[in-house]
């Protein structure tokens, strides 16, 4: 059920973003009165097509992309027979280059827009939920990549890049991941240090099951809802309860009682609570995979912000280029050396698992504005068989008033479709080599 979950979003949010994308070329070309004959979402063997007018509309098996067809166009079907003859009045080829640029552009620009229109009623609808650097009061708590970069047990985070910490989220931002020179500044022992990023960071992220979440805030808790019939139940441990230490090693904080239960996982612990303020010592057995079956209590204050319309739109502008700059910057990485491209770059089983094993709505629209912003970029690629890649070929017509021959555009779409195959290939096998390794 979890991967039909992970599976059923990527298909979903890739059947909206293609044939949003694919809808852009279409109604620009039909707008110019060229000659659409067929509109497809997926690729075959089809399951569902019906003609309307000059357009056949087709619904295909393979979830993995779309494709208009255009009359008197070199695209990836490679068909050539018409442009043997004299251009029809209706045919791509017959219009001027302008016209033929915009219809190129038009299922990227679709895709911008739609990206801005998700981050906006995103921002409009949920708002923002984030915590207040001041709620960080015990500092964080590094895990081993954490360590390695130079975090301390107990770091209060002061400074991002120099700029005072105010939204603790910001702490993960690719903004600070990706730019060069970042730095922490932290306080310690009365003392403030400068943590700087190193520029392998993100490959070292990549090899780090927990990715993103290198630090957390360490945080008291009590405990929330208790499983019945769990080892915690039976243990006669109840919401409300504040656990103060595991075989007389202090839990204060969340991440102290994780170490505790995967240190005794499978051995009997003896466990001091405090209840009404009174202290009660239990005994448990810690299951196997270190739990005893409860939820904990997170005692830090969260806090929200909501957003008009006229605030939405800026932020959620802000937030879809964002995508586009990160991604910018991510390419920099990879040709400077600075990153590997095999850890970088994920394939259709990759998005996935971002996508994740449970559905909300929320997540869901974020990561598809997200793609929705990365198929724009990636579409623009200067890269044959891509819209980029056209725009680089109309670009040059415009310029020197030449128009590449049908030949040359022929094989240039022949050597893009291998490059294209070639990458997904590589993304797939990549996806395959980290889920096995």
């Amino acid at each position: 059920m979890d991967i039909l979950i992970m599976v059923g979003q990527l298909i979903l949010g890739l059947t909206i973003l293609v044939g949003l994308h694919e809808l852009g070329h279409m109604l620009t070309a039909k707008w110019f009165g060229m000659r659409v004959e067929k509109y497809a979402i997926g690729f075959p063997p089809k399951i569902f097509s019906k003609k309307v007018g000059e357009t056949e509309y087709m619904l295909g098996l393979i979830p993995l992309g779309g494709f208009v067809k255009i009359s008197g166009m070199v695209d990836e079907s490679l068909d050539t027979e018409a442009l043997k003859k004299d251009p029809e009045p209706y045919e791509f080829r017959a219009k001027p280059a302008w016209q033929r640029l915009i219809v190129m552009m038009g299922g990227i620009i679709v895709n911008v827009i739609t990206g801005i229109v998700i981050f906006i009623a995103l921002n409009y609808y949920y708002g923002e939920t984030y915590l207040p650097a001041s709620e960080v009061k015990y500092g964080v708590q590094p895990n081993q990549l954490g360590q390695e970069l130079g975090f301390e047990a107990g770091d209060k985070i002061v400074a991002l890049n120099g700029r005072p910490l105010e939204n603790f989220n910001d702490v993960y931002s690719m903004d600070m991941l990706l730019d060069r020179g970042s730095y922490y500044t932290v306080e310690r022992n009365g003392n403030q240090v400068d943590i700087p990023i190193p520029t392998d960071f993100m490959d070292r992220m990549a090899d780090n099951k927990e990715r993103m979440v290198f630090i957390q805030p360490r945080e008291p808790f009590m405990v929330g809802q208790v499983a019945p019939n769990s080892t915690a139940d039976k243990a006669g441990l109840k919401a409300g309860d504040y656990i103060k230490s595991v075989n007389g090693e202090s839990t204060l904080f969340f991440s102290d009682f994780q170490a505790a239960m995967q240190k005794y996982a499978g051995k009997p612990v003896t466990i001091e609570v405090e209840r009404n303020n009174e202290p009660v010592i239990l005994k448990a057995t810690v299951n196997e995979d270190g739990t005893l079956g409860f939820y904990q209590k997170p005692l830090l204050e969260y806090a929200t912000r909501d957003f008009s319309l006229g605030e939405s739109i800026p932020r959620g502008t802000n937030q879809a280029f964002g995508v586009i700059t990160a991604n910018l910057k991510g390419f920099g990485k990879i040709f400077r050396g600075e990153v590997s491209a095999s850890k970088s770059l994920s394939g259709p089983i990759g998005i996935a698992q971002i996508f994740g094993d449970t559905f909300n709505w929320y997540k869901f629209w974020s990561i598809t504005g997200m793609l929705s912003m990365v198929l724009a970029f990636m579409n623009f690629l200067p890269i044959p068989a891509l819209d980029g890649g056209h725009v680089v070929f109309l670009t040059y017509e415009m310029i020197s008033g030449r128009k590449p021959s049908d030949n040359f555009l022929e094989n240039a779409q022949k050597v893009g479709m291998v490059l294209l195959l070639g990458l997904m290939a590589f993304a797939i096998f990549n996806d395959v080599f980290k889920i096995i390794f």
